[in-house]
Order: structure tokens, then C-alpha cells, then sequence
């Protein structure tokens, strides 16, 4: 039996006070958003020891850390698109005027023209097609995803690019090294021995595993040849095709085709760069496109090293100028204090607001939390409705049948401040149909709650929920 004298205790009760109290003064002098920092502080004073390691974790600001400088953001981002703008003008649809301008200034989004778009609610249907794509790439394939699985479709990827890397096709390949951490090192070496370029973000490698486990690269893109693109919620993992045990597995994905896959280039190209410090900036990788369609959009990207937040703050002026319906799926429902007032508000001038989440979730306390904030939704005039034929991971938005959103980002404080996410804004009443008609039909599938019945579940249910809500900004 190991003694341990008083005074060794009291030396240790010392170091750990004097260590939270540390903390607490570096999280008030970093000016953080009140509510977050709050939320830290109270996971370092009441969950002792756990509090300090979770924070050690996950509690690193890095908003005021420059990644890369501003000529080169506008040698990958800016000088691209403006040549592509110089040669097509784009109309400017007048009920989204103040958005597009918003985007705009934000950051460099140019409004894209030309475009046409197909819409996936099944994995297998979307991987078909981007394996199809992929055979008859011609020049480059570029990749990024959150999740790359070591499974029988992430094989089946791996093996239709490294035909094409032996065909002498450039392809690279970002994945993130904590999303995709179950995949065995063996599966990217293959990439690499074929001389496809693979390369992690953000590396959990010792000592900055502290400073990188919470910020993740959430995206979901392929881009071929400059011409076509994917973007959404699917990641590479048989789950997505296969589903679960307890049911299916819900997702949206879009396959783009104009102008709108040279934003998705973009933002490749930027990651590439912070990856592996390599500056692509050749005009081949934005090929001269003609239309294929008549959709206009903008791609937007945010990440927690900026200060202004262009995916939330995009959607927040979306709200606002709804005037008659705003359709939201997402997996996970934790909003902001901001995002709350203003669907709230919606609803009550009389936008027809529904909200649509999974009855059950892949992750429990996510889930506890965001069931906090249902009530508040109900007593507004929203309709909720959970999803029951099995898991709902799809993140769809449409404003008015005339705006869509498909991408990366949940709706939660992690994407909306902590991920690098990307969005397509698609400007388009014929896609706008089209993902209302999605909506409505898995609503099919869906329980609509009602207030009545929603208040008489359990007391100790309801506690958990508004209990984990304190901690919703760190989930």
C-alpha cells in the first residue's frame, strides 16, 4: 500500500487550484464568445481533473493563428475566379441580392453561373457515379474528405485511383487525420507507392495533438478535371451505403457540373497549400468551362481560424430574408443563441419553418443536447420532426424553394465555428423544387412532435438535456 503524507496531498490540491484558476484567467482574457468561455469554466471547476485534461484537449483557441498570408490567399483563391468572372457575367437574382453581396464581401465568393446539378439521397447512387467519373477523368483528380475508410467502398475508391495514377493522371488526397484515424497507415501508404500525393490534416502527432484534435477539416470533395464536383454530408465508409444495424443511413450529396466546380477548386487548392506548404496556382486546374445548366451559386468555406464566420453568418442573413418557407435537415441541432432568435422570429412573422433531425443519433450526449432546444422551437410555431426510418445525416437547407444549401456543415456550434467546412449556395428554383420535394418525402418517414406531448416526457430526461445543453458549445 503506497503512502502518501498530507503535505504532498496539500501540495498537489495547491498546484491543481492554482492550474484552473489559470485557466479560468487565460479563457477571460482571450475574449472568447461569453457563452463558450462559460461553458469551459464550468467544466474545469465542476468536473475535476476531467475538466483540465478535456480542456488540455479541446479548449485551444486558434482564431487569431494566420495560416497562410493574404498574397497567397489571393494567388489560390482571388486571381482564378477573377479571370473566370472577367469572361462571364452573371446575373444577380434580385430576392438574394443582399446574401450574394454579403458573401462577397465576407470573402471572396464570387457568384458562379453555368451550372447544373444532381442531388443524391443515397450512397450507392453517389458513389456509382463518382467512380464512373473517375474513369474517365483525363488530367487530375483531387480528393478530400473528413472520414476515408479502409472498408470494402473505400478499397474500391483506392483501387479506381490508382488506375489513373498509372495512367499518369495527377491526383492528391486530403483526409482528416482524426475523422479518419480507424483507417490502418497501410491503406495511405498504398496511395502514395501508386504517386498519388496523400496528405493529413491537422496530424494528431505529439506535442501538437493539444492544439489539433478540435479543429477538423469536416469537407466533402472530389474534384475531376476542373469540370465536375462533389460536395455534401457523405463520407467514404461502406456505413453510408449499407447503413446500420437499426436502419439506414440518411445523407445528401450533390455532383456539380459549370463554373460552381472551380469554387470547390478553390478551396482545395487552399487546403493543399496549408497541408503541404505547395502553391498550385496553373490556370489548368481552372479549365474554360461552358454552361451546363443555368443554376448560379456561390461556394463558401469557413474555418475557425477566421474571425468572421462565412457559412453561419451566410445562413443567418438567409433567415432573415425568408418570406415564406425555410426547410432544414440536420443530424445535430445545436444553434446558437443568434440562429435560435432569428428562426424564432421567422416563424412568428409567418415563414412556414420546419426543422427536421434524427430520432436516434450516433452520438448520445449530442443528441440529449439537442433535444434542450426543441421546446423553444415548438413554442415558436416550428414544426419538428424526427426521423425515424433510421439515421438522418443529411444537412439541407432551402429558403423560399429558391435557395438551396447543400455541404458539409451541421447545424451546430462545432461546424458554424470550430470545423473547415464548405457549402454550395444554389440559386435556383428548379434545384429549390427539387430539395423541398426530397424534404417532403422523407417527412414520410418522420414523427411531427407536438408541444402537448413533447413537455410530458420524464422530469430526469428532461434535466439530462438542459444539463448537457450547458456544455452544447464544447460537443
Amino acid at each position: 500500500m503506497i503512502y502518501v503524507s498530507s503535505t504532498v496531498i496539500q501540495i498537489i490540491q495547491i498546484v491543481y487550484f492554482l492550474t484552473v484558476a489559470g485557466v479560468v484567467v487565460v479563457l477571460i482574457s482571450e475574449n472568447r464568445n461569453p457563452i463558450k468561455s462559460v461553458a469551459w469554466i464550468m467544466a474545469v471547476v465542476f468536473l475535476p481533473v476531467v475538466g483540465i485534461v478535456w480542456y488540455a484537449i479541446f479548449g485551444q483557441d486558434l482564431t487569431k493563428r494566420r495560416i497562410i498570408s493574404k498574397r497567397t490567399y489571393s494567388k489560390l483563391k482571388k486571381r482564378p475566379l477573377d479571370e473566370m468572372q472577367i469572361l462571364a457575367q452573371v446575373a444577380v437574382p434580385e430576392e438574394h441580392s443582399d446574401l450574394i453581396n454579403l458573401i462577397q464581401k465576407m470573402d471572396y465568393n464570387p457568384l458562379l453561373g453555368g451550372n447544373d446539378e444532381k442531388i443524391f439521397t443515397s450512397g450507392k447512387e453517389k458513389f456509382e457515379h463518382l467512380l464512373a467519373d473517375i474513369s474517365r477523368a483525363k488530367k487530375h483528380i483531387h480528393v478530400e474528405y473528413y472520414v476515408l475508410s479502409d472498408d470494402e467502398i473505400g478499397r474500391r475508391l483506392q483501387d479506381a485511383l490508382i488506375r489513373k495514377a498509372k495512367e499518369g493522371l495527377e491526383i492528391r488526397i486530403i483526409y482528416d487525420s482524426f475523422g479518419s484515424r480507424k483507417s490502418d497507415k497501410k491503406y495511405y501508404e498504398h496511395f502514395r507507392m501508386a504517386g498519388i500525393e496523400t496528405e493529413p490534416f491537422l496530424k494528431l502527432t505529439l506535442p501538437r495533438l493539444t492544439s489539433h484534435v478540435n479543429y477538423r477539416n469536416h469537407r466533402k470533395m472530389v474534384i475531376i478535371d476542373g469540370q465536375i464536383g462533389y460536395t455534401g454530408g457523405m463520407n467514404v465508409a461502406d456505413r453510408y451505403i449499407n447503413g446500420f444495424a437499426w436502419g439506414s443511413w440518411r445523407d445528401t450529396h450533390a455532383r456539380i457540373e459549370g463554373k460552381g466546380v472551380q469554387g470547390l477548386q478553390s478551396v482545395f487548392l487552399l487546403d493543399w497549400y496549408f497541408v503541404s506548404q505547395t502553391l498550385i496556382t496553373s490556370r489548368k486546374y481552372f479549365p474554360m468551362l461552358d454552361d451546363f445548366g443555368t443554376n448560379t451559386m456561390q461556394i463558401v468555406s469557413s474555418g475557425p481560424m477566421r474571425t468572421v464566420k462565412e457559412i453561419p453568418s451566410a445562413i443567418l442573413q438567409a433567415i432573415y430574408d425568408a418570406r415564406k418557407s425555410i426547410f432544414i435537415q440536420t443530424p445535430y441541432f445545436l444553434p446558437t443563441e443568434m440562429m435560435i432568435n432569428a428562426l424564432q422570429i421567422a416563424a412568428i412573422r409567418g415563414v412556414d419553418v420546419r426543422l427536421m433531425m434524427s430520432e436516434r443519433s450516433d452520438m448520445f450526449f449530442v443528441q440529449m443536447a439537442s433535444y434542450s432546444y426543441v421546446k423553444q422551437m415548438l413554442e415558436a410555431g416550428i414544426k419538428v420532426y424526427f426521423y425515424r426510418k433510421g439515421f438522418l445525416h443529411s444537412k439541407l437547407m432551402i429558403f423560399d424553394d429558391s435557395l438551396t444549401l447543400i455541404g458539409s456543415a451541421n447545424f451546430d456550434v462545432r461546424s458554424f465555428e470550430q470545423n473547415f467546412e464548405v457549402e454550395a449556395f444554389v440559386y435556383s428554383s428548379e434545384t429549390g423544387n427539387e430539395a423541398r420535394e426530397i424534404f417532403i418525402e422523407d417527412q414520410r418517414e418522420c414523427v411531427q412532435l407536438s408541444i402537448k406531448e413533447w413537455i410530458k416526457r420524464p422530469r430526469r430526461k428532461r434535466f439530462l438535456e438542459s444539463l448537457l445543453r450547458l456544455f452544447a458549445p464544447l460537443l
